[in-house]
């Protein structure tokens, strides 16, 4: 039995140098990873940017100072969400207030899409 136990070992250390050789033939193989560059920070569009004075209607939810369409756009979506005038059902749908209603043309029920071209309307 003693002579079995050195020819078990045997046979397992080739096979672990055969692995070894593999996983350098592999690793020589694999394409060195590419370093990214950075980009430089995205500038915004100046036409985006500029102030815009709102409509009397937009201006009883985001005030009367003149506000950028980012700006203008989180504020509406701030008084959304703090009086819960999204549709429970289905989210993407925004229900009409009595501030909202007068931007929204008359209707009781508008979709995020359409919101956007709404509040720009009330922009000048």
């Amino acid at each position: 039995m003693a002579a079995k136990k050195p020819a078990k070992k045997a046979a397992k250390k080739p096979a672990k140098k055969a692995a070894k050789k593999v996983a350098k033939k592999v690793a020589k193989k694999v394409a060195p990873k590419k370093v990214a560059k950075k980009k430089s920070a995205r500038k915004p569009n100046a036409a985006f940017m500029a102030a815009m004075k709102p409509s009397a209607m937009l201006a009883a939810i985001v005030g009367d100072k003149p506000l950028s369409r980012p700006e203008v756009t989180k504020k509406v979506w701030a008084y959304i969400k703090k009086n819960g005038l999204q549709d429970t059902a289905n989210r993407r749908n925004i229900n009409a207030d009595a501030k909202l209603g007068p931007i929204f043309g008359g209707k009781k029920q508008v979709s995020m899409f359409e919101l956007t071209k709404l509040v720009s309307k009330q922009l000048s």
